[in-house]
């Protein structure tokens, strides 16, 4: 997993993955796993999934799609155990984006300001690799 600064600002944690080396086959492994992290985690709650790829195709007269990507999706999720402030809802939801190319998926996410979430997020990446 490898930190990137994208566009200048935003601090994304991203992990490519080569199909040869997972047994996932499609974007949808990839939710249901996530998925089943986010509803054994003690603080996290499981909000929706965003199919990402179907929305920009549907505006496509508006939306473009890199010809590379074939399927983009989002697990949307929330580990919010307090709200201190009105502010902190620009904060959340969480999500976990995934996209699949021909030879390779794609997980990337943008960086918490809370530990709690980072810790998480990387952890889930990072499990992976058991699969």
């Amino acid at each position: 997993m490898k930190e990137v600064i994208f566009k200048e600002k935003y601090h994304l944690m991203v992990k490519e993955i080569m199909k040869d080396d997972i047994k996932f086959v499609s974007v949808a492994d990839f939710i249901d796993y996530f998925k089943a992290r986010v509803t054994e985690h003690p603080v996290a709650g499981f909000i929706a999934v965003f199919d990402h790829y179907a929305h920009t195709k549907a505006l496509l007269t508006e939306g473009t799609i890199d010809e590379s990507i074939l399927d983009a999706r989002h697990i949307v999720f929330c580990f919010g155990k307090a709200l201190e402030s009105p502010l902190v809802m620009g904060m959340r939801p969480r999500s976990i984006g995934i996209s699949e190319l021909s030879d390779r998926f794609v997980i990337a996410f943008q960086q918490a300001p809370k530990a709690l979430a980072n810790e998480a997020m990387e952890s889930w990446v990072k499990g992976l690799a058991d699969c």
